[in-house]
């Protein structure tokens, strides 16, 4: 795929971001990174250092200390919390580490949630739902219900709604943290096609060496911000 043109408007943008846990030590400064449309980015580092909180920043669902994070543009200080929730609907994916399966569903009206929210008509979301789930390895699961499930699929459940509404930006926290390496390379191919195919971007938190070999760019978060890994 050709490289993203340096005219083209950044998708994310975050500038000298920095944050601190409550106990006042710092988890990082002064981090500045461009992700344009169609990056696949993988951010590595050690336990501790801030990975799942940067991708909770860029989500909108915590605070920045200092800096900016602007997605399409859009600087996310300067929204409400109502605001910030659409955008996080609309344009971004996100995979916990935790997953967040409700119980009471099932798999494809976990999956359909998006797009429910979005306000898509019920049998397109499940019937999108069904596409994601066969995606993922799960066909034929869609009336199942997550207690039928290992952590394994939980965790291709997880991914398969973060995709189901084709946002703009995904952001996975170790989302192959439970998958053999077979089922991996599955999900980064469905990343990657997801990036490629829609013009979207993603940041995948990762500690696997596979995900970051499959990455455009891979970045070890450190205090200091990110620094690009070679090789």
């Amino acid at each position: 795929m050709p490289s993203p043109r340096p005219t083209e408007a950044p998708l994310l943008q975050l500038t000298a971001l920095a944050k601190a846990v409550p106990s006042g030590r710092v988890l990082f400064s002064g981090l500045d990174l461009t992700v344009r449309a169609g990056e696949l980015l993988a951010v590595t580092g050690e336990s501790g250092v801030g990975k799942s909180t940067l991708l909770n920043l860029i989500a909108g669902l915590d605070v920045a200390d200092g800096g900016e994070v602007r997605l399409d543009g859009q600087a996310l200080g300067a929204l409400d919390d109502d605001a910030r929730t659409r955008l996080r609907r609309d344009r971004i994916g996100f995979v916990f580490q935790a997953f967040h399966i409700l119980p009471h569903l099932t798999l494809a009206q976990n999956v359909a949630l998006p797009l429910a929210l979005q306000h898509v008509r019920a049998a397109d979301a499940l019937a999108r739902a069904g596409e994601v789930l066969a995606a993922v390895g799960l066909a034929g699961r869609d009336r199942d219900a997550p207690r039928q499930l290992s952590g394994g699929e939980l965790q291709r459940v997880a991914i398969a709604r973060a995709l189901a509404h084709r946002p703009a930006l995904i952001l996975a926290d170790e989302p192959t943290g439970n998958l053999d390496p077979e089922t991996a390379g599955r999900i980064l191919d469905l990343f990657t096609r997801q990036v490629r195919e829609a013009g979207a971007a993603a940041i995948l938190v990762t500690h696997s060496d596979q995900v970051a070999g499959a990455a455009d760019r891979t970045l070890a978060l450190t205090p200091h911000g990110l620094i690009t890994r070679h090789g």
